[in-house]
């Protein structure tokens, strides 16, 4: 019932596009990778419609993200449903460290498996590792952190079984900034000094989804007209508890000056709740908060108003379409090489509906 209700939520959202890249790479050139990917599609010729004997790797950057946790939960579930076996399918945790992950892709390249599902550590490490299993005649299907347009150009121009699924970070900065911005500048502008006064707390830097979310939540709000200062930019690491340590710290700081915090992910404003509740601020009444997830917890809060609105990641969209992607790879069907989806704002106007989906 409650994919039901999503699907009619989000009806019309869900887009399959090919990526504008531009620029090249530096990796394999493309005649040593071509044999391999020969291999690969004559496998997957063979392998026909039974995915049951098929093994899948996973690696995710962290298993302790919210997020990530919701993904994999139901990544999995979702390729059982299509006809993979639960045994066969290896989910592994990279415990936020790229040496840890790349240790774990060359262990599931020794032993064999059909096709890969990478969630990177660190988005720069794309083309080492797309050479490494794309030499292996591994199809791979990247999630939820995107390569950058260079590394997404050479998957097109080699046709390589290589894809990226997920939802562009840019879009959840801009609903970020429009939340902010649609209460006016009266509203905001607690000390009366005619600017947004802003603290933004990052997720990791290296990742384009912290760069995004950071860049363009501020820029929806000067391209709407506002005046902005920001007091501190801190990097939170997508974790709650550093996150609540950082907006203490800003508060103890800049105290009644903080106007907005602006979270790259809901993990971390959960952190900020707890830090500006303890300083005596209420959210909604003299200080506004936005994160990016819509974890359960996190609408919940904004149907009750202690967080001012967070942006719908639809893990359920996102890891339907990376399974998909893993099946047609391993039937011998080609993928766009970006496969992607829209986020949603989520304030106190669908955040119940949002919520109801969700259960």
């Amino acid at each position: 019932m409650a994919k039901r209700l999503l699907a009619v939520l989000l009806a019309g959202v869900m887009t399959l596009s090919l990526a504008a890249c531009g620029g090249a790479g530096g990796a394999a050139p493309a005649q040593e990778a071509a044999p391999a990917a020969a291999a690969a599609d004559a496998a997957a010729g063979a392998a026909g419609g039974d995915l049951s004997s098929k093994k899948v790797g996973v690696c995710i950057y962290q298993f302790s993200d919210n997020f990530m946790t919701l993904f994999r939960t139901e990544l999995e579930s979702y390729l059982i449903s299509l006809g993979f076996a639960k045994e066969n399918i290896t989910i592994q945790d990279g415990a936020n460290d790229q040496g840890t992950q790349s240790n774990q892709i060359d262990a599931f390249i020794a032993d064999g498996v059909d096709v890969l599902i990478i969630n990177p550590v660190n988005s720069s490490s794309a083309a080492t590792i797309t050479d490494k299993v794309v030499g292996a005649g591994i199809p791979l299907v990247y999630i939820n952190r995107e390569p950058d347009a260079d590394e997404e150009k050479r998957w097109a121009d080699n046709d390589w079984n290589v894809t990226y699924v997920g939802c562009d970070a840019r879009q959840s900065g801009t609903m970020q900034g429009e939340i902010i911005g649609d209460l006016g500048l009266d509203a905001l502008d607690f000390n009366k000094n005619g600017k947004v006064d802003y603290i933004m707390i990052e997720g990791d830097p290296e990742n384009v989804d912290a760069q995004y979310r950071t860049e363009f939540s501020v820029k929806a709000l000067t391209d709407a007209g506002f005046e902005v200062n920001c007091l501190t930019d801190q990097v939170g690491n997508w974790d709650q508890a550093q996150g609540q340590q950082l907006v203490a710290n800003a508060l103890s700081q800049y105290g009644n000056d903080i106007e907005v915090v602006f979270c790259n992910n809901d993990a971390m404003a959960l952190g900020a709740l707890q830090a500006i509740e303890a300083a005596g601020r209420k959210v909604g009444t003299d200080i506004y908060l936005v994160g990016v997830d819509a974890l359960t917890e996190v609408v919940e809060d904004v149907i009750a108003g202690s967080i001012t609105g967070t942006v719908f990641n639809d893990h359920v969209s996102q890891s339907h379409s990376a399974a998909d992607a893993a099946a047609n790879y391993l039937k011998g069907t080609k993928n766009e090489h970006y496969i992607g989806c829209d986020y949603v704002k989520v304030t106190t106007e669908n955040a119940q509906a949002i919520l109801d989906s969700l259960k």
